[in-house]
């Protein structure tokens, strides 16, 4: 087979923020002979020098712009004969949903809205009849275990749960999942979904919670913990995540939903604390412990109390399992941030 009937062109939106900026190189990596356009608008969280790694790959392509402008959506489709989209672009911070929830219904529900409209225009004839060439044109939608609202002290999130977000953010993912859902449904247009739980590694934002530990025990500051710090999430390395991706893009079901988790359920008072432990070995203060700058902060506003993932289906149906524990990832992470906090 040549090289170009190998070749496949995806379109990764957001591809400069956090979870993006970690799939890109890997993906490349893995795949020779694939190209990937990135269209990111580069708000607050898309960082460039995130992805220097790979921006003199000629397999690479950097397109500032916003998934909402439908035309520069399909012009990309067509002059780049896009035949793969992997979906991260979204307004991802809580707290921001709560103060200013307009973006998040432009980004992630408009934006989505033109993504798949232009998705269904590129690769069908009609509903349920495929272009010519696009037989295999995929679209991943990237989504998070959020929109399943919250769990009491037991139970797991499955693909089968049923959506209860409680936040702007959460509820305006959870409308984005269910467009992607109708146009499988409707168009027959070749989609799968991923939930991810909660994402740690190198590149996050700094106002994430463990970049946020990291830093302000590093600068000597207070480490903001929310209420009593006894919410829990379950926490997934980044590259774990962008492995599972990968699975569900190539191999996943269309039409189907994928939840991804790390099975490393904490909450935030332990993450506070395993980090200041840890820094206390590598980065020792002349007096003290990093523990005695955590300090608690009025809870935000409908905090879910705990997420957790049974990510039985891709591990069985697609045989991702995660490379790090929580420990070995935290210590990844903990290294990437010292450096970048000019630490080391």
């Amino acid at each position: 087979m040549s090289i170009k009937a190998k070749q496949k062109t995806l379109l990764v939106t957001g591809g400069a923020g956090f979870i993006g900026s970690n799939f890109i190189p890997y993906f490349l990596q893995n795949n020779p002979y694939d190209v990937i356009v990135n269209l990111d608008k580069l708000t607050y969280a898309g960082n460039l020098n995130n992805l220097a790694e790979v921006a003199d790959d000629e397999r690479y392509h950097f397109v500032e712009g916003d998934i909402c402008d439908a035309h520069l959506v399909n012009r990309l489709f067509r002059e780049h004969k896009i035949d793969g989209v992997v979906h991260f672009a979204a307004e991802s911070h809580v707290d921001n949903s709560i103060e200013s929830p307009d973006s998040f219904i432009k980004t992630n529900i408009e934006g989505t809205f033109t993504l798949l409209e232009a998705a269904r225009m590129h690769w069908l004839e009609s509903p349920n009849h495929v272009k010519a060439g696009f037989e295999h044109a995929r679209f991943h939608h990237i989504s998070t275990d959020e929109v399943y609202g919250s769990l009491g002290s037991e139970g797991f999130f499955t693909e089968n749960t049923a959506y209860a977000p409680n936040s702007p953010y959460s509820a305006s993912k959870a409308s984005s999942d269910f467009l992607v859902r109708s146009y499988f449904h409707t168009y027959g247009l070749n989609v799968v979904t991923s939930n991810c739980s909660n994402n740690y590694g190198p590149k996050q934002h700094n106002e994430k919670l463990i970049p946020t530990i990291i830093r302000k025990a590093l600068e000597g500051e207070s480490i903001p913990i929310y209420g009593d710090g006894t919410n829990v999430r379950d926490w997934l390395f980044v590259l774990d995540h962008c492995q599972g991706i990968e699975l569900v893009f190539k191999s996943g079901q269309a039409g189907e939903t994928y939840v991804i988790g790390g099975n490393n359920e904490h909450n935030n008072l332990y993450i506070a604390e395993r980090i200041c432990d840890l820094l206390d070995k590598e980065y020792p203060k002349s007096a003290g412990s990093y523990r005695d700058q955590i300090s608690f902060v009025k809870d935000r506003p409908g905090h879910d109390y705990r997420y957790a993932i049974d990510a039985t289906k891709i591990k069985t149906d697609l045989s991702w399992t995660p490379q790090e524990n929580f420990d070995s990832g935290l210590r990844k992470t903990i290294t990437w941030y010292s450096k970048k906090y000019q630490k080391v």
